[in-house]
């Protein structure tokens, strides 16, 4: 039996641009952190039988991988040449739809499983590539580029993104004291609302000829300033990061009318009251966990707004193993 994991991440700046349509244009870049919230994927060689069974919300047996229906076990099972006698289960932290990039983990654990299943080894950002080829060629899901790269590699990372899609990946060149100050400073509520980010994603397509100017340009403000968060960040200027993601958050709902809704707006206006001097939602938008910057003094002022508007705060700490496979026994 073997037992991997993988890790979620929170976006610090530049959400959007590992995107194809806008990568293989103008270039992309991403600033994010993985946390630690898994996803783990169990894998096992049954003794019975050579049946295919996958448990997760459903529970699948079937005797070969084309007819598997989850969309991302099937390809990865047929990328990899497993044709029988296996069982995956999967389990997570946080549940799917919040916007720290479930599927994409989902699928970079599951590939770290089967790779050691077969007793094979392969470099963290082929794994990566391997994930995103899978998810996005293969699955057909409308997915950029950060979610596997922070799920392989884990850490506060940079990706630059070429416009071929090579990716150059580096960790944020931050100590350790600014990274704990930016963790105390950072915190995670969790709105109640769980979304696919599919529709709001395909509202952002720039796969055409005719783009949409409103979201070229809140694209270009957005790679702008998660070029802005990492020299921040790497100077120890948390509060001015603070203020951005206030920035980044009000470019962001341009792009489509998805992002956000009255009910969050008034979420958000409450933390900013209270004294957050910026935040966002994680991900594509339209529900997940509000990410909120507030300075030490004013926290627990957020948090009990924030309480008493219903929301939950989810404790976490920052990741650096990214994945890994946990037990082989």
């Amino acid at each position: 039996m073997i037992m991997a994991r993988a890790p979620m991440r929170i976006t610090l700046g530049g959400g959007g641009t590992d995107l194809p349509g806008y990568y293989s244009k103008y270039g992309g870049f991403i600033l994010s952190a993985a946390i630690d919230k898994y996803l783990y994927i169990y894998v096992n060689r049954p003794a019975a039988d050579d049946l295919i069974r996958v448990k997760y919300s459903r529970y699948e047996e079937v005797t070969e991988p084309d007819q598997v229906q989850h969309d991302l076990v099937r390809p990865a099972l047929k990328l990899l040449g497993i044709k029988n006698n296996v069982e995956i289960v999967s389990m997570a932290d946080v549940p799917a739809g919040t916007g720290l990039g479930s599927s994409s983990t989902y699928l970079v654990a599951l590939l770290t499983s089967l790779y050691d299943l077969k007793r094979e080894r392969v470099p963290t950002q082929a794994l990566a590539e391997f994930a995103f080829k899978v998810e996005r060629e293969m699955a057909g899901h409308h997915v950029g580029k950060q979610d596997h790269y922070l799920a392989a590699f884990g850490g506060i990372t940079c990706l630059e993104i070429e416009r071929d899609g090579r990716v150059q990946v580096s960790p944020l060149d931050i100590s350790m004291t600014t990274a704990e100050d930016l963790h105390s400073r950072l915190l995670l509520f969790f709105t109640g609302i769980s979304r696919s980010a599919n529709h709001i994603l395909q509202e952002q397509r720039l796969d055409t000829e005719k783009d949409d100017p409103t979201v070229v340009d809140s694209l270009h403000r957005t790679k702008e300033m998660g070029y802005r968060v990492k020299e921040y960040l790497e100077n120890g200027e948390l509060e001015k990061f603070g203020h951005l993601l206030h920035e980044h958050w009000e470019n962001k709902k341009r792009r489509s009318v998805a992002i956000s809704n009255p009910e969050i707006d008034v979420w958000y206006g409450l933390a900013r009251k209270a004294g957050a001097l910026g935040g966002k939602l994680i991900g594509a938008g339209g529900g997940g966990f509000l990410m909120l910057y507030c300075p030490i003094r004013q926290k627990g002022l957020v948090r009990k707004a924030m309480a008493a508007a219903g929301l939950r705060e989810m404790p976490y700490r920052f990741d650096f193993h990214g994945a890994k496979v946990m037990v082989n026994i």
